[in-house]
């Protein structure tokens, strides 16, 4: 019977929090840890059989497992994101069919978001949680000229981002052959010419990257009722 898999993202090394504080996915939020409700949701969920926790040191392993959904594995972050993504993937066994992938420093992630996203990635082999652009952006040319970009057809990429084992392995693996520099998986899909389906998210879901981040979670952890 094939199974899914949750890799949690927790290894960053946070330099944009600069130094507010010691951990940004251990950082206290609303009285829990940041890590926490990105672990709760996925338990309420039911979607996974097994998480995988990237972890960056042993100190941080150790507060981590405090707070890891059961079953879980826990593996070594790497120097770069795609190197933690894939010394997770290296540690799944082989019966895990689709793999949710999740940067834990987004703690706003609902549980019905996760169902929904488990059921596409089912028929789609590849789907990502994501909000329309409503920004007007533009593209900074040489001279300083500059270019509009066609609003309706940008998208701001979220986690999580959900795949086929065997299309994720695959996709890293020719990332790994060609040295690429990917910033999210589906950037590596995107390499294979691989279609990639989109959930728009309705919700909040802002990740935790400057200080003043961490008063805006807890703003609209307090509007939401996040449950953890």
């Amino acid at each position: 019977m094939s199974r899914t898999a949750a890799i949690f993202l927790a290894a960053g090394s946070g330099t944009r929090m600069q130094g507010a504080v010691p951990d940004k996915v251990l950082a206290s939020l609303a009285g829990r840890p940041v890590f926490a409700y990105s672990a709760a949701a996925f338990m309420r969920s039911a979607v996974a059989d097994l998480y995988v926790v990237v972890y960056r040191d042993q100190r941080q392993m150790m507060e981590l497992s405090a707070y890891a959904p059961t079953p879980s594995v826990l593996v070594a972050g790497g120097r770069e994101r795609q190197d933690s993504v894939i010394n997770a993937l290296a540690a799944l066994p082989s019966d895990i069919e689709h793999v949710f992938i999740h940067d834990c420093a987004r703690p706003l992630i609902q549980a019905e978001q996760l169902v929904a996203l488990h059921k596409i990635v089912r028929r789609e082999n590849a789907v990502v949680l994501a909000h329309r652009v409503t920004d007007t952006i533009k593209e900074h040319r040489d001279e300083g000229h500059l270019r509009t970009l066609h609003r309706p057809s940008l998208w701001a990429m979220e986690t999580p981002q959900v795949f086929s084992r065997e299309l994720i392995c695959r996709a890293y693996a020719r990332v790994t052959d060609r040295k690429q520099h990917v910033t999210d998986d589906a950037q590596a899909v995107e390499g294979l010419g691989h279609p990639i389906a989109l959930l728009e998210n309705s919700s909040p879901n802002p990740k935790l990257t400057s200080p003043a981040d961490l008063a805006y979670l807890a703003f609209l952890l307090a509007r939401t009722e996040v449950e953890v």
